[in-house]
């Protein structure tokens, strides 16, 4: 009996390691099948999710930026009008009306200094486009004038006018005695039909 209990427990212990190396083998291939797609479904929307956090953070803060730059612009430009309007006289009126019409000239100069570079930009890069195009062999359409329709019909009308034409009045007169049969014909006529 110990020789059979000990033949027992020997194929207990290698059926204990044989389980065991198979469940070694089965987590390997479970994690290998684990490491092949990095990105799964939840990583993905997780991912997704934190991207869009961060552009609605990004945007916000550009947006932040944007208008603290405009009121530090506007207040560079803007003069303030002092608090005591009502109490001023007429000649310190007359002195912030004219500081005010400087300041209203020297914008509307640098607005149409503005304007003008603008322009002239426009006319470089329009230039720029056209020789790009020339020189890729792409030609752009120009835009087409636009035609009324009205002058259309009004020349189809006389057109259809003009090919009205009588054609009766233009017709050769034919004399019609010419294929009258003449009383030869009728002699020979009755001979035939003898």
């Amino acid at each position: 009996m110990d020789e059979d209990d000990e033949d027992k427990r020997k194929r207990e212990e290698r059926d204990r390691k044989k389980a065991e190396v198979r469940k070694r083998l089965e987590e390997a291939q479970r994690q290998k099948k684990a490491k092949k797609g990095f990105l799964t479904p939840e990583r993905k929307k997780k991912l997704r999710k934190l991207l869009m956090l961060k552009a609605a953070e990004d945007l916000k803060q550009q947006q932040m930026l944007k208008e603290q730059e405009r009121q530090r612009i506007l207040a560079e430009r803007i003069i303030p009008l002092p608090d005591h309007l009502d109490s001023m006289d007429n000649s310190e009126l007359q002195e912030l009306a004219e500081e005010f019409q400087e300041r209203i000239m020297e914008l509307e100069a640098n607005k149409y200094d503005l304007s003008y570079t603008v322009r002239q930009k426009d006319f470089e890069i329009n230039e720029l486009t056209i020789a790009v195009n020339d020189l890729r062999g792409k030609f752009v359409k120009p835009a087409l004038k636009k035609v009324s329709n009205a002058d259309t019909k009004f020349s189809k009308i006389k057109k259809s006018q003009s090919a009205k034409v009588d054609f009766r009045a233009n017709l050769k007169e034919v004399d019609t005695k010419k294929f009258e049969l003449g009383e030869e014909k009728e002699e020979v006529k009755a001979d035939w039909a003898k």
